[in-house]
C-alpha cells in the first residue's frame, strides 16, 4: 500500500505548490480500481452503459435489464506494471435473473488485490523476512425493476485489508482490518425516436462503499472507505443495420472528508483538535461533510469531481471498439489518461481487452492492460439442452 500511496505523488504537477496539492485519501484504495476491460476502455465509466456481467462494480441495478438470464466474468489487471511486476487485481463477477417476470436479479462479485512480495530488512539492511499484503472484498446484490423503465439495486459487501504493516506509522500490523459497506443504485432506460431511428437513452447512479471505517493501527488511525458517487448518462443510436454507436459521460466524486493538514491551521493545537475530530467522525457524517469541508471552499469542492467521456462502436453485438478519457483535477491527483479497447463475442463467450495511455509519460498508470473473459451461462445451458 505504501507503493500505491507514494506513486500518487507522481501525478502531481510540478507547477503546483505543495500546500495546494490536496487529494482525498482513503483506506482500501483498491476498491476504486476499475476491474473490467470494457469500463476501463471507455475512460473508467459504466454507471449508465448497457448492462453487462460486470455491472456489480458500476451500477448493479442494471442487472434487472440484462438481456441474458445469467452470466459470469473473470477479469485480470497487472497493476503499476511500469514500476513492479507482481501487483495485480483479479475480479470474479456474476448474476442470475430470478422469478418468472424477468424483472429481478441476484448478483455477486469477489475481488482480490495483491501487492506482491515485500522484503523486510533489519537495521543493517539484511533481509529477514517477507510479507505478501493484499486486499479483498466479497459482495452480494439484488436488483429489481420498479417500472418498465426504471430499476434500483442494493449491494452488501465485506472488505478485508491485510497490509502486513501500517502505512501511517510504519509499525508492524499482525492482523488485517475488516469493514462492511453497502451500495445503492438506480438505472433509467428508455427508447426515444430520433428521426426514423429508435435510439436508447440511459441514466444511472451508484453510491458505493457506504459503510464502516477501516483501522490500520488498533483504532488509532481509522480511515474512511472510498465512498463514491457515480452519475452517468449514455445514448445509443444506429449508424446502419447491425452498426450502433454509444456516447457516454460520467461524473464521480469521493464522499470522503478531507484529512486536516497543518498548513490550513494557525497553530499546532488547532490542527491536532481538527485531526482528532476527523478521526472521531462517523462515515455517514463524513459523507455530508465531504460537500463542504474543502479548505478552498466551493471552488475546491468542484475540483473533487472527476469526469469521464467515452464511446463504444458495436457490430451485430459481436465486435466492439471503444475509447474514452478520464480527467482528475491537477490539484486533486492529476490522473489524466485515455482508454482504448476492443471486444469479440462468439456464441456464449466474450473477450474484452483495454489499454491505458496516460497523458504524463512518468505516470505509473501508463500502459496498464486489462482483460475480461465473460460467459453467457443461459446460452451455455441452451447449447447443452439442444
Amino acid at each position: 500500500m505504501a507503493l500505491i500511496m507514494s506513486s500518487m505523488a507522481a501525478f502531481a504537477d510540478d507547477d503546483i505548490p505543495k500546500d495546494e496539492f490536496n487529494p482525498i485519501t482513503t483506506g482500501v484504495t483498491s476498491l476504486s480500481i476499475t476491474p473490467d476491460a470494457r469500463g476501463a476502455s471507455m475512460g473508467d465509466q459504466g454507471a449508465a452503459t448497457d448492462p453487462d456481467v460486470n455491472s456489480q462494480f458500476w451500477n448493479p441495478s442494471k442487472y434487472a435489464f440484462a438481456y441474458s438470464k445469467a452470466g459470469v466474468s473473470i477479469s485480470y489487471t497487472p497493476w503499476l506494471r511500469k514500476l513492479v511486476n507482481d501487483i495485480f487485481l483479479a475480479n470474479l463477477s456474476g448474476y442470475w435473473k430470478i422469478g418468472s417476470g424477468d424483472n429481478q436479479a441476484v448478483s455477486a462479485s469477489m475481488r482480490y488485490f495483491s501487492l506482491g512480495e515485500i522484503n523486510q530488512s533489519d537495521d543493517g539492511g539484511n533481509a529477514v523476512s517477507s510479507i505478501n499484503p493484499f486486499e479483498m472484498s466479497v459482495d452480494v446484490g439484488y436488483s429489481r425493476k420498479l417500472s418498465e423503465k426504471y430499476s434500483m439495486g442494493v449491494v452488501l459487501r465485506y472488505i478485508y485489508s491485510d497490509l502486513g504493516y501500517n502505512s501511517y506509522s510504519g509499525t508492524d500490523q499482525t492482523t488485517g482490518a475488516s469493514a462492511f459497506s453497502a451500495d445503492i443504485s438506480g438505472y433509467f432506460n428508455t427508447y426515444p425516436m430520433v428521426g426514423r431511428n429508435e435510439c436508447q437513452w440511459n441514466i444511472g447512479f451508484n453510491i458505493s462503499n457506504i459503510g464502516s471505517k477501516v483501522s490500520y493501527n488498533g483504532g488509532d488511525d481509522p480511515a474512511f472507505l472510498p465512498t463514491n458517487l457515480k452519475l452517468g448518462t449514455a445514448f445509443t443510436f444506429p449508424l446502419a443495420d447491425y452498426h450502433n454507436l454509444t456516447i457516454a459521460a460520467e461524473a464521480n466524486k469521493l464522499l470522503v472528508p478531507a484529512r486536516p493538514r497543518l498548513t490550513n491551521y494557525e497553530n499546532q493545537e488547532e490542527y491536532e483538535q481538527a485531526l482528532q475530530d476527523w478521526k472521531d467522525m462517523s462515515s455517514i457524517t463524513g459523507i455530508f461533510k465531504s460537500f463542504s469541508d474543502a479548505p478552498g471552499g466551493a471552488k475546491e469542492e468542484l475540483r473533487e469531481i472527476n469526469f469521464s467521456i467515452g464511446a463504444e462502436y458495436s457490430y451485430n453485438q459481436q465486435f466492439f471498439l471503444r475509447g474514452g478519457f478520464f480527467n482528475e483535477d491537477r490539484y486533486k491527483g492529476n490522473r489524466k489518461y485515455f482508454g482504448l479497447g476492443a471486444g469479440f463475442a462468439l456464441n456464449v463467450i466474450k473477450l474484452d481487452a483495454a489499454y491505458m495511455i496516460a497523458t504524463a509519460q512518468n505516470s505509473p498508470l501508463d500502459q496498464t492492460l486489462r482483460f475480461t473473459l465473460s460467459f453467457d451461462m443461459d446460452g451455455i445451458r441452451n447449447l447443452f439442452n439442444k
